[in-house]
């Protein structure tokens, strides 16, 4: 086909939603439905099964520089057709894997094509095409983005009960090579970046990252990153721990998708009112209120995973128009790869800690731990409101 190269969002932004959606459900969201028919056909430990997924992040976390760096200088279209290509090949080595090790290295491959094809590239692809006009559609972008898990969940469940696992991750992997891919090279522009000249900036920005403001900006979305990925993976362990049972459970915890989706749905209608500043603090506070009303017990607990839910949505917009808003678009892909290895090397380690912790606390100290945490975020954040807000009048006064 022939390479689309206009740059109208109303093709792009639904491409790369789609293209996100299958993205995250070949690969994150994939160990949730598979771990346990893969550890039940094969006998290998489930704990190794599921640790590929974190050997998977803490390669993405490595190699999201270099990705940075090559949307930069290249463009979002290779990046974006190569990760496509990536995750094919590492669905493959899953469904070929003659024992544990070949499907725990088959991770590394999905890693590299996690790096290429996850949020952090499409925002970055699109911070090259759009420029300051980018916020927008990263915010459209975060609604297709939440509902991975529910388009990918039930699709992979059927397809482990019809086909088997092994011949789930081969129909992903063509799913990957036959859609995603032709997709990614059809819409997607050729050149690296597009001028927008009535592009309206988000405020004045700072020419380099100062150093504090980049530093405090890392440790905020490293810590957002580490504390959702805890409480995804063991959310269902805290709410049976408080009695409810696995199906009430369950319920409760479907809640915090449609609450992602419902913030950024929000945050979209609302953005262009007030700096991306005021998102990262909304998101911060609405995490920190969910997680400890939840470990203080309070009754509604379905409204606090809807807190919780809603801080989350607000995350992932904030960490992708923060440093757009902060530092400008010219070197914002670089700035994002630099941004996502703390962050995604800390999600790989955050499973294995959570466990920990509910191992030797319990999972009432584990959320009382992960509360605090998100607490002492909020701070962080405030401190980065008030560095930003300064750094943005002295902008303004050169």
């Amino acid at each position: 086909m022939t390479p689309i190269t206009r740059t109208s969002p109303a093709l792009i932004v639904p491409v790369l939603g789609v293209t996100q959606i299958l993205a995250w459900g070949s690969s994150y969201y994939l160990p949730a439905v598979l771990a346990k028919p893969v550890a039940e056909e094969t006998g290998w430990s489930l704990s190794w099964i599921v640790g590929g997924l974190s050997l998977g992040l803490l390669i993405a976390g490595l190699a999201s520089p270099v990705v940075g760096r090559r949307i930069h200088r290249d463009g979002g279209r290779p990046v974006l057709a190569a990760s496509a290509i990536l995750i094919a090949l590492g669905q493959i080595g899953l469904g070929l894997a003659p024992n544990l090790g070949c499907f725990v290295g088959a991770w590394i491959v999905l890693g590299l094509g996690m790096s290429a094809g996850l949020y952090d590239a499409a925002f970055s692809t699109l911070g090259r095409i759009y420029r300051d006009r980018a916020r927008h559609h990263i915010a459209t972008l975060t609604l297709f983005g939440g509902f991975a898990s529910t388009a990918c969940w039930p699709l992979s469940a059927f397809l482990v009960d019809h086909v088997g696992w092994r011949n789930t991750c081969f129909v992903y992997a063509a799913i990957q090579l036959c859609v995603s891919l032709p997709l990614y090279l059809a819409a997607l522009p050729r050149s690296r970046q597009i001028e927008m000249p009535d592009a309206k900036p988000l405020g004045p920005s700072m020419p380099v990252p100062a150093p504090a403001i980049f530093l405090l900006l890392a440790v905020a979305i490293m810590i957002g990153s580490m504390i959702s990925t805890v409480i995804s993976v063991h959310l269902l362990t805290i709410l049976r721990d408080k009695g409810y049972t696995l199906a009430a459970a369950v319920a409760l915890g479907t809640l915090v998708g449609p609450s992602q989706v419902g913030a950024r749905f929000i945050e979209m209608l609302v953005a262009r009112f007030h700096h991306p500043i005021w998102t990262k603090v909304a998101s911060v506070g609405l995490v920190a209120l969910g997680l400890t009303l939840l470990g203080l017990g309070f009754p509604l607990v379905f409204l606090t995973l809807m807190f919780y839910g809603g801080g989350i949505g607000l995350e992932s917009i904030a960490r992708a128009t923060l440093p757009l808003a902060l530092f400008g678009p010219d070197d914002y892909a670089p700035i994002m790869g630099k941004l996502a290895r703390p962050s995604l090397i800390a999600q790989a380690a955050s499973p294995t800690l959570g466990a920990f912790l509910i191992e030797h606390l319990g999972s009432g100290m584990a959320l009382g731990i992960v509360a605090i945490v998100a607490v002492g975020n909020v701070g962080l954040t405030l401190g980065l409101f008030a560095m930003t807000a300064k750094a943005r009048r002295q902008a303004v006064a050169a």
